[in-house]
C-alpha cells in the first residue's frame, strides 16, 4: 500500500506556492486601483471530531482581502487528518466506520467583487486520501451582470487546461459543473458555470504524476484568466439597480453554499475552522 503522507506534502507545498501567487495577483490589482487593501492570514488548527484520539491533527491558513476592488475574498490552505466520525465515514469514498482514517489538504477561493459588473469567482483543487487517494476540484464563474466574452474567455482558459492532458475532460467536467452548481429549489444555476471534477484515481504514482499535473494546470488557468476579467470590468459605472442585482444574486449563491455545498459539509464535519469555511460567504445580501 502506497505512504501518501510525502505525496500530500508535495501537493500542500504547490497550493501554498499558487495561493501566495494569486494573492500577490489581488494585491497588485488593488493597487491599480488606489487601494492599500491587503491579505491578512490567519492561522488555524483543526479540531479533533467526536471519538477521535488525541495528538496533531492539522490547519490551515486564512487568508482575507477587503478591498476597493475585492470588498471580500479569501484565499485558504489547509491540511488536515485523522478519523472522520462513524455516521459521515460512510458517505466518503475509500472509507467506513471500520477504516475512519483520511487526509485532505486543497486551495479554495471565492471572490466577492464590489462592482456588479465585475463577476465572483469560485476556484478549489484538493488532494485526498482515505483507503483511496484522488484529486478533486474546479472553478466557475458567477457574474450577477454576465457577459459573454467573460464567460466565453473563462471557458476557453480551463478547456485548454483540459485538453492538454484529456480530450474528453472539459466535456465531462464542464457538464458536471452544470449539474453541480444548480440550485434545485431556485430552478437556476448560481452562474455560467466552468468545469467541476472529482475522485480522479491515484492508484499508482503515475496517476498522481497525471492528476496531479492536471490539478496544477486548473489552478494556472483561474490565475492566467480571472485577474484579466477583473481589470476588464472593475472601472465600469454602475447604477443602484445593478448594485440591487447583485445583492439579490449573492443571496442565491448563499443558499447554494449552505444547503448543497459538498466542500462547505466536508468542513463543517471534519472539525475545519468555521471562518474559514463560511468564508465563501458574501459580505452582504438581500432577499427580496
Amino acid at each position: 500500500m502506497i505512504d501518501w503522507k510525502p505525496y500530500t506534502a508535495h501537493a500542500k507545498e504547490w497550493f501554498e506556492s499558487l495561493r501566495d501567487a494569486i494573492c500577490a495577483e489581488f494585491e497588485a490589482i488593488e493597487r491599480e486601483a488606489g487601494s492599500d487593501a491587503s491579505f491578512e492570514y490567519t492561522p488555524w488548527q483543526r479540531a479533533a471530531v467526536e471519538g477521535e484520539g488525541g495528538g496533531e491533527t492539522g490547519g490551515g491558513t486564512r487568508g482575507l482581502i477587503k478591498g476597493k476592488v475585492f470588498e471580500k475574498a479569501g484565499v485558504n490552505v489547509s491540511t488536515v487528518h485523522g478519523d472522520l466520525s462513524k455516521d459521515f465515514a460512510a458517505s466518503v469514498s475509500g472509507a467506513s466506520a471500520e477504516q475512519p482514517a483520511f487526509s485532505a489538504t486543497g486551495i479554495s477561493l471565492v471572490a466577492h467583487m464590489a462592482n456588479p459588473h465585475v463577476p465572483a469567482v469560485h476556484m478549489n483543487t484538493r488532494f485526498l486520501t482515505t483507503t483511496r487517494a484522488w484529486f478533486g476540484g474546479g472553478a466557475d464563474l458567477n457574474p450577477p451582470i454576465p457577459y459573454e466574452q467573460d464567460t466565453a474567455e473563462f471557458h476557453a482558459a480551463f478547456k485548454a487546461a483540459c485538453d492538454a492532458h484529456d480530450p474528453d475532460y472539459y466535456r465531462r467536467f464542464s457538464e458536471w459543473a452544470d449539474e453541480y452548481f444548480y440550485i434545485p429549489h431556485r430552478k437556476c444555476h448560481r452562474g455560467v458555470g466552468g468545469i467541476f471534477y472529482d475522485h480522479l484515481d491515484c492508484a499508482d504514482e503515475a496517476a498522481w504524476e497525471a492528476n496531479f499535473a492536471f490539478t496544477k494546470a486548473v489552478g494556472e488557468a483561474f490565475l492566467a484568466v480571472f485577474p484579466k476579467l477583473v481589470r476588464r470590468r472593475m472601472n465600469m459605472d454602475f447604477t443602484p439597480e445593478e448594485k440591487l442585482r447583485q445583492l439579490q444574486w449573492r443571496g442565491r449563491y448563499a443558499e447554494f453554499n449552505l444547503v448543497y455545498d459538498r466542500g462547505t459539509a466536508f468542513g463543517l464535519k471534519t472539525g475545519g475552522n468555521i471562518d474559514a469555511i463560511l468564508m465563501s460567504l458574501p459580505p452582504e445580501a438581500v432577499w427580496s
